[in-house]
């Protein structure tokens, strides 16, 4: 959702403050607070809901009136609406709730009289996610398990690729990113969303293999692509899987 430069001069006149500010748009009965970002080299006004923290943002020039900013989300209104309403649910790390692990449906159970933090059972129909403690303390133990598998299989899969490429890495770096599954510096250190761990096997094992080939080839040329397939025939595979199902992985716990 774009824009074009203001230049009514009474928006000239009352230029957006430097300080955080929100603008609040009625939907549905409810007050949604759009946030409002400045950007010193934005031309336009970009109007941009994120599935990964379920919420709006509008990027705006330095010299555009906070007036003129609210009349343009109000006249997106019910763009904006629609895109929040296609969202799909969010789904917490409470008990009971299904989240998938290496692609696959685990329920969460929780086990207060229970010893020890998380850990996995075989269950009807599907595999049980147990979590002992307190009920407060679900969400923040699981998500803790969950990172701490998704480094266990990348540090698996970075060893077989270096081993397969003949390159050396850097440190191993786990974040909630919105925009990128993984990234490779020019030093070596690698970075990945630990939500790669909610993904089949293949997807999360086609990123280690994308970012190790990074070491040889810091680009996105034929060269590195050929490299990318010659280890990890499966690539297409796992980039159509993240074209169709990838902003799915933002659903699950807090973002």
């Amino acid at each position: 959702m774009l824009f074009r430069r203001q230049t009514r001069n009474e928006d000239r006149k009352t230029p957006l403050s430097t300080g955080a500010e929100t603008i609040e748009l009625e939907l549905d009965d409810e007050l949604l607070r759009v946030m409002v970002r400045r950007h010193p080299q934005a031309r336009r006004l970009t109007l941009r809901v994120r599935a990964t923290s379920r919420d709006v943002t509008l990027t705006a020039p330095p010299h555009v009136a906070l007036s003129f900013a609210r009349a343009f989300v109000e006249r997106h209104r019910e763009w904006v609406r629609v895109r929040l309403v296609r969202l799909p649910e969010a789904v917490p790390f409470v008990d009971g709730a299904v989240i998938p692990l290496r692609g696959e449906p685990h329920r969460i159970v929780h086990r207060p009289d229970a010893r020890g933090t998380v850990w996995i059972e075989p269950g009807r129909g599907m595999p049980t996610l147990c979590v002992a403690g307190e009920a407060p303390h679900i969400a923040r133990r699981v998500q803790d398990f969950l990172k701490k598998e998704a480094r266990r299989d990348l540090a698996a899969a970075v060893r077989h690729y270096t081993g397969a490429l003949r390159v050396e890495v850097g440190r191993l770096t786990l974040r909630d990113t919105a925009s990128r599954w993984g990234s490779c510096s020019a030093r070596g250190d690698l970075s990945f969303s630990w939500r790669l761990i909610l993904a089949p096997a293949f997807v999360l094992d086609y990123l280690a293999a994308h970012e190790v080939a990074h070491r040889l080839e810091m680009n996105h040329g034929v060269r590195f692509w050929r490299l990318v397939e010659q280890v990890c025939p499966n690539r297409k595979e796992a980039e159509a899987w993240l074209r169709r199902h990838g902003s799915e992985l933002h659903r699950y716990g807090e973002g």
